[in-house]
């Protein structure tokens, strides 16, 4: 009996003794709740904003990246009530995501101020077809459709969508088997280039200056008004949010743990001057849009309406999602689907000197100079929300840039735009062969074509 008591009494130690270091290391604080977290959030949306198939959601976006830790992870989809629930061993570490029509998908934890009825109804797509007049007068098509091709092999790249613009008309565009011209996909960090493009439209308006001080929300309530949107777009903030991508970071605890990602961003440790370290992170962008939705309206849906009213409705991005925290604040740094065709819109909207199709002055005319300026620090790397990096491209490109293989090439002195999507883990993507492909197959034309009004 005292031999059995003792073995009972150690398993107690030692069980407690696990208990306590599961709940106080990165591993039971950050990596688990992550794992879960990112499987709620991702299967969630990839699923009712995406139609994609959950499995091959967590197939190509999350088992890659979960790897063995991904066995652990259980996973319910309740489509009549349109939310995911996880769990690690069926016991540990719940998360549930829960989908809003118009809004997307958020992580709901219980300790936010979370509207489950707040809905938007869809916009209405304005057509865009192909142009093939256009493509056969500047391309060569053979060489263009070899460039598709070549970026839809089937090498683990899993690339999912691919839209081409060319003085704003659609040239090119393949996607993969249940993915088409309608369906949102997910950007991760172009979104950065999303919240770089909405602080143009706020200037345009007179509604912002992004170098003043006191406009975040929670930077003020912090105690640091001095830190700017400029700052944080231009990943210059200064606080210790440092990213990484492998769970145990403090980006992987504000995307899949937090409620409130404004809040916790802000409170980071300040390690450098606002301005004087270029240090890559969400949690700057997160900030950046804290400080641009609060011009926009009192809830996340009145934000949306004002987005979509002031940038998607005019450029016709009627296939784009920008989803929320639990708090309520927009995730301006990751979390915007948007068809290709929508993210080649965007991008158009630079080569045409900030003009919507009706020529409407939706962002300043020289905003492009605004975020291609290189941002001291960053290699002349990055600008703000979009990075100019050398891929071979003509030198005046730039580009969104997201995890897993999003890409948004534009090209001003070609006049073109391409966009790649999918979900790239471990392997090359493929984005800038398809770019300098798709830049070798013009051909040179005699005299400027005829302008026509893009469709």
């Amino acid at each position: 009996m005292r031999i059995l008591l003792g073995g009972v009494g150690a398993l107690a130690a030692i069980v407690a003794g696990g208990a306590i270091w599961l709940n106080t290391s990165d591993i039971g604080r950050i990596y688990l709740p992550s794992g879960t977290g990112i499987t709620a959030k991702q299967i969630c949306s990839l699923h009712f904003v995406s139609g994609l198939d959950p499995e091959r959601a967590r197939a190509m976006y999350i088992t890659p990246l979960l790897g063995d830790a991904d066995d652990l992870v259980s996973v319910t989809v309740d489509t009549e009530a349109k939310e995911v629930r996880t769990s690690a061993l069926g016991l540990l570490f719940h998360q549930r995501a829960v989908y809003r029509e118009g809004l997307g998908c958020t992580l709901v934890h219980g300790s936010g101020d979370f509207d489950a009825d707040a809905n938007l109804v869809p916009l209405i797509a304005q057509p865009m077809t192909l142009n093939a007049d256009h493509r056969d007068a500047n391309f060569d098509t053979d060489a263009l459709n070899a460039a598709l091709d070549a970026a839809f092999t089937e090498d683990g790249r899993n690339t999912l969508g691919v839209a081409i613009l060319h003085q704003g008309h659609l040239i090119a565009e393949r996607y993969a088997d249940g993915v088409d011209e309608t369906t949102p996909l997910h950007g991760w960090s172009m979104t950065k280039s999303v919240a770089a493009t909405m602080a143009g439209v706020l200037t345009q308006r007179g509604l912002i200056d992004v170098t003043a001080d006191g406009q975040v929300p929670a930077l003020v309530a912090a105690g640091r008004p001095e830190i700017t949107i400029d700052h944080l777009l231009r990943m210059t903030g200064g606080l210790a949010g440092y990213e990484l991508n492998n769970g145990t970071d403090p980006n992987s605890d504000m995307l899949f743990t937090e409620s409130d990602m404004a809040t916790f961003a802000a409170t980071r440790e300040q390690i450098a001057t606002p301005g004087e370290r270029f240090d890559y992170q969400s949690g700057n962008t997160v900030l950046a849009g804290q400080g641009l939705e609060d011009v926009l309206g009192d809830t996340p849906v009145d934000e949306i309406a004002t987005l979509r009213e002031w940038l998607f409705e005019p450029l016709g991005m009627a296939h784009s999602i920008l989803e929320s925290d639990e708090a309520g604040t927009l995730q301006w740094s990751s979390y915007m689907y948007a068809s290709a065709r929508d993210w080649a819109k965007l991008g158009q909207l630079y080569l045409d000197e900030g003009r919507a199709p009706d020529g409407t002055q939706i962002i300043p005319e020289n905003w492009i100079d605004y975020v291609t300026a290189p941002t001291p620090g960053s290699n002349g790397d990055y600008g703000s929300g979009y990075w100019m990096y050398d891929v071979g491209l003509p030198d005046d490109n730039f580009m969104m840039n997201g995890f897993q293989g999003q890409l948004g090439y534009i090209i001003p002195s070609q006049a073109l735009v391409i966009v790649r999507l999918g979900a790239t883990n471990y392997t090359h993507d493929g984005s800038p062969e398809l770019a300098r492909a798709v830049v070798a197959a013009k051909v040179e034309v005699d005299a400027e074509p005829t302008p026509v009004e893009p469709e």
